[in-house]
């Protein structure tokens, strides 16, 4: 009863130390039998209508090196993100901490870990190399998250070639299969390069969904990355239905400010697909990084078209 009166209780905590002690004092509230009714909202934290927003933490790197993960993660609660894919994983842990410890301080604070970016390519090694994912699978398990992504490909230094293609489509099958036994599903994510280079006319990126097996590997689709790729993400969202699985937002700068992809027809069709989850990313910045990732989710917490 109380996790539910935690996520449809308004934060308003200036004379409170955290929404923690707020939502304790909530709780006392109600087993007293008091209801405020001013306090009533959808959600616990800003996101408001109850809105998914997700947001790749990538986009406060600096943040995080300034000032650490636990207030980076206040500050994106308060923004009213609500669903965090991590870009930093080391030896069985994110940012430092445990993914126990992480995933306390994310959920205290509202929110899930659902994602991480993380990456190790082949190295000659396979025991080595297995073991590293072997280990990641049960870091990512313990942290509660749905997928583990590899963000870059290794082909843009070793050769989009048909056979190295084919090499880490194997290597991305045994990965997924490893992850299945968790729960956590395998993926990759692209930039332009795997829709700029072709082997005999095939971008390299569909070429990547042929040599990957369906069961075990899907795929984080950066909308961004592939118009300036030269492809319309909608058009492989229809193509790949069931291969395409995430979604990256994102623009030039925050979302929405250059309207680079057509977020509409995007989440239209994300819609369509039953995708369920995405994820904000802002690499380059008009204002502070802050600055930019609170306006991409005013953006869309906005936006008709967010469900």
């Amino acid at each position: 009863m109380y996790e539910f009166l935690s996520d449809l209780l308004i934060i308003k905590y200036d004379t409170m130390q955290s929404r923690r002690d707020f939502i304790k004092q909530a709780s006392m509230m109600v087993a007293g039998g008091i209801v405020v009714p001013d306090l009533l909202s959808s959600c616990g934290n800003k996101s408001q209508g109850g809105k998914y927003l997700g947001l790749q933490l990538y986009s406060l790197r600096d943040m995080i090196r300034d000032e650490g993960i636990q207030k980076t993660l206040t500050i994106v609660s308060e923004m009213g993100y609500n669903s965090l894919e991590t870009a930093s994983y080391n030896d069985g842990k994110f940012y430092g901490e445990t993914p126990e410890n992480l995933k306390k301080m994310v959920e205290d604070l509202g929110m899930k870990l659902t994602a991480s970016h993380l990456g190790r390519n082949i190295t000659g090694d396979h025991d080595a190399d297995m073991a590293w994912w072997n280990k990641a699978v049960e870091a990512h398990n313990a942290a509660g998250m749905k997928y583990m992504v590899m963000p870059s490909s290794p082909l843009r230094d070793e050769g989009a070639t048909l056979d190295n293609i084919k090499r880490y489509g194997n290597y991305f099958n045994e990965i997924g299969l490893i992850s299945a036994g968790a729960s956590v599903q395998f993926g990759y994510h692209n930039h332009a390069f795997e829709f700029e280079n072709k082997v005999d006319g095939v971008p390299v990126y569909d070429l990547m969904l042929e040599n990957t097996s369906p069961d075990h590997v899907l795929f984080e689709l950066d909308v961004y990355w592939i118009k300036i790729g030269g492809y319309d993400p909608v058009d492989y969202m229809k193509k790949y239905p069931k291969r395409i699985k995430i979604l990256h937002i994102k623009d030039e700068t925050a979302i929405g400010a250059q309207n680079t992809v057509d977020y509409k027809a995007v989440f239209d069709q994300a819609y369509v697909n039953g995708i369920k989850d995405w994820y904000v990313e802002v690499e380059r910045y008009d204002g502070t990084p802050q600055e930019d990732v609170q306006k991409s989710a005013d953006f869309l917490r906005k936006a008709d078209f967010v469900k």
